[in-house]
């Protein structure tokens, strides 16, 4: 039977997400030999430690500071002390520093400790200077979960096209512009209106600048272009426009002459903007749907679609990230 002890920093929307997949899954992950044990649940203001294993059905009743051994250190300090095998980082990200995701990585990095995480304003910052230091360390440093959601971008190229060269990554990298561009297109409505529903639905935040302003789309391209095509970037060298000045009068022209306008990350020209695809195409997909275009020197063009966001689908990401981890 192989284990790991694991620490989830972060227990939002994601973190809960993953504690209720570990739930599902008990079966399976007994028939495959594998024993997952979370032996600490940190937030922003304390952490639950119990190296005998948290309850998560308790938890996930948001019981989580009832339990007698919710205490107010911090995860630094539960890094530090407790050593889990497995850091688990899925606390919201921050384009503007990293913090406090950075912090959390590089201090279980520095310990020898393996991380699997879904925040991309760290790797999407300082990539090269996290994965020199999980070598050093000779810990893995797994981030599917930053990208594409439950699509497996990053460990399809790693695990099963990586006699591939990678010539360009193209295609639309965030769900919710992508719900909103649909809805203008199906329903002639405007943006506001579209956003609107798009937070009813609970796909856009009250603020909804991260998606529609093409922020969250920009530090996916950073992860790509360092992970699958040996770039050396920063969040900051790419070059940004979102969706807020495409008008209905812009869907419908497009619409007359066959095409869609979606918002495109270009890895390839560390560029995000608003894009003309012809209808039909590949990447016309509709709704929240993700679809991403890989041109490779060999296998020659594969497109992936799924689910880009959404805290179990997410967690299908985080668990394959651990259990690869785990061996």
């Amino acid at each position: 039977m192989k284990s790991a002890r694991i620490a989830i920093i972060g227990f939002g929307v994601i973190g809960r997400g993953f504690a209720q997949a570990l739930q599902q899954k008990k079966k399976y992950l007994k028939e495959l030999g594998v024993e997952l044990n979370i032996i600490a649940v940190c937030e922003v203001d304390g952490s639950l430690v119990n190296e005998k294993g948290i309850d998560l059905e308790k938890a996930l009743k948001g019981e989580l500071k009832k339990q007698s051994d919710w205490d107010s250190i911090k995860a630094p300090v539960v890094i530090e002390k407790h050593k889990p095998d497995i850091v688990l980082e899925l606390t919201p990200g921050n384009v503007k520093d990293g913090e406090p995701g950075l912090g959390h990585i590089k201090k279980a990095l520095s310990n020898g400790i393996s991380v699997v995480t879904s925040n991309k304003a760290p790797l999407a910052l300082n990539y090269s200077e996290l994965m020199s230091l999980a070598e050093d360390n000779n810990v893995k440093l797994k981030f599917e979960a930053t990208v594409g959601g439950a699509i497996p971008i990053i460990n399809l190229y790693q695990n099963t096209l990586k006699i591939n060269e990678i010539r360009s990554i193209y295609g639309i990298l965030n769900g919710t512009s992508n719900f909103v561009l649909s809805k203008m297109d199906e329903e002639a409505i405007g943006l506001d209106d579209a956003v609107k529903e798009a937070q009813e639905l609970g796909l856009a935040e009250s603020d909804p600048g991260y998606d529609i302003d093409g922020i969250d789309t920009a530090v996916k391209v950073a992860i790509l272009a360092n992970s699958l095509m040996n770039r050396k970037v920063s969040f900051r060298d790419i070059k940004v426009k979102g969706i807020r000045d495409v008008t209905p009068e812009a869907i419908e022209l497009a619409r007359k002459h066959g095409y869609s306008i979606k918002l495109i990350g270009d890895v390839g020209n560390l560029e995000v903007s608003p894009r003309l695809v012809p209808k039909g195409d590949p990447l016309d997909v509709s709704g929240s749907l993700n679809a991403v275009m890989l041109d490779t020197d060999i296998a020659k063009d594969i497109t992936i679609v799924g689910r880009g966001a959404g805290a179990i689908e997410t967690a299908s990401s985080l668990l394959s990230d651990v259990l690869e981890i785990v061996g």
